[in-house]
C-alpha cells in the first residue's frame, strides 16, 4: 500500500493514539515523536502510549513528557481516539498491553519497515527497503509538504542513527545520507546524541561486558558465534544500560563470522529466553527467527521462546547450522 493511503487515513481521522513495540529503542521513539509532531502540525489530536518507559540513554530527548506508559493511562477516561497508529512494529501483539486499548470501530494504521510485518492494520504501509521507520516518517513529511523543525530533525536523525548501526550497516543508502544531510541543517549536536545513546556504560557495565565476551563460542567452521547471558549475571547489574547491541556488534566483528546470536534470560519472566540474531548479509536471519515465531530484517532479527536457556540455544544453533551449509 502506498504512502497516499496513509495520507488519506490521516486526513480522514481526528484523534490518534500512537504506539510501538515493547523494549523501545531509537527508531521506535524517534518515529513516534516525529509522527506526533506531524499530526499536531496538521491540527490533529494525538497521544503516545507505550508498554514500557523511556529506555536508558534517551532521557536527553526534548518533549519526552508526552510519552505515556500504559499503566499510567489504562484507567483514564480521556483516551478517545478513532485511529490506532502502530509504528516500527511487525505484529500488533508486540505492542504489549497497549493492544488492549484498541477497539474494533477504530482504524489501525500500520507503518513499518520490517520484512516480517504481517500487515495487521486496516491501512498498511510496509516498506522493507527503508532503513528505518524514521525514514518512512521523513518521507511522509515530504509528501505532505510539512516543514521540519529542530525537534523533528532530532527525532528523525535518532532513528536513522540507531537502525543503520551509526551508518555502518548495508541499509545505509544514498537516500539515507541525503535525508540526514537535510536534517543536519538544523545544527544537531550529533556528538552529544551519539554519546547519550551509546556512551552511557558504567564501570560495572564494562566488567560485565568483559565477563560475557569471555563466554563467546564459535562453530560452523568459524562462521557462527554465540553467547549466553544468564540471569545470574544480569542480577548483579546495577544500571539499566542494555549491553545487547555492544555484544552483538563485537561478535559481528569477528573475522569470518557470518551469523552471531545472543541468548538472554529474562530477569522477570521464568523460562523466557530472548534471542537476537545478526548476519553479515549472506544468511537471512529473518527466516531463521520466523521459524521460531519471531522476525525482523534479513540481517537483524529476534525471537522470544519459552524453555531452558540451553534447550533454546540448542534448537537455534541446529537451525542456523543448517542455513550455513
Amino acid at each position: 500500500m502506498s504512502v497516499k493511503k496513509v495520507i488519506a487515513c490521516i486526513k480522514s481521522h481526528k484523534n490518534f493514539l500512537i504506539t510501538s513495540h515493547t523494549n523501545l529503542e531509537g527508531d521506535a521513539l524517534g518515529s513516534e515523536l516525529a509522527f506526533y509532531r506531524l499530526l499536531k502540525k496538521l491540527g490533529k489530536r494525538a497521544m503516545i502510549v507505550n508498554q514500557d518507559g523511556l529506555p536508558y540513554g534517551y532521557d536527553f530527548l526534548p518533549s519526552k513528557v508526552i510519552l505515556k506508559r500504559f499503566k499510567e493511562m489504562a484507567a483514564s477516561r480521556n483516551m478517545r481516539f478513532d485511529c490506532f497508529v502502530v509504528l516500527d512494529c511487525s505484529d500488533l501483539g508486540r505492542t504489549g498491553e497497549v493492544a488492549n486499548l484498541y477497539a474494533k470501530h477504530q482504524t489501525i494504521l500500520n507503518i513499518d519497515h520490517h520484512v516480517s510485518n504481517r500487515s495487521f492494520g486496516d491501512v498498511n504501509w510496509v516498506e522493507p527497503h527503508y532503513s528505518s521507520c524514521c525514514e518512512m516518517i521523513y518521507q511522509l513529511y515530504k509528501e505532505l509538504r510539512v516543514a521540519f523543525d529542530r525537534k523533528t530533525a532530532l527525532f528523525l536523525y535518532m532513528g536513522f542513527l540507531t537502525d543503520t548501526g551509526s551508518f555502518r550497516y548495508s541499509n545505509t543508502t544514498a537516500r539515507v545520507h541525503e535525508a540526514v544531510a537535510e536534517l543536519l541543517q538544523f545544527h544537531l549536536d550529533v556528538s552529544q546524541i551519539y554519546s547519550s545513546v551509546y556512551k552511557n556504560m558504567t564501570f560495572q557495565d564494562i566488567k560485565l561486558l568483559a565477563n560475557i565476551l569471555s563466554r563467546i563460542k564459535v562453530g560452523a567452521k568459524g562462521r557462527l558465534a554465540w553467547v549466553q547471558m544468564k540471569k545470574s549475571l544480569l542480577q548483579r547489574k546495577d544500571e539499566a544500560f542494555d549491553l545487547s547491541e555492544e555484544i552483538l556488534s563485537l561478535m559481528r566483528a569477528i573475522k569470518n563470522v557470518e551469523v552471531c546470536v545472543l541468548f538472554k534470560e529474562n530477569l522477570k519472566r521464568k523460562d523466557e529466553i530472548k534471542v537476537n540474531l545478526r548476519s553479515q548479509g549472506k544468511t537471512d536471519v529473518n527466516k531463521i527467527a520466523a521459524y521460531f515465531g519471531g522476525g525482523g530484517h534479513k540481517t537483524a532479527s529476534g525471537a522470544t521462546l519459552h524453555g531452558s536457556l540451553n534447550g533454546v540455544t540448542r534448537k537455534f544453533l541446529s537451525r542456523i547450522k543448517k542455513s550455513l551449509k
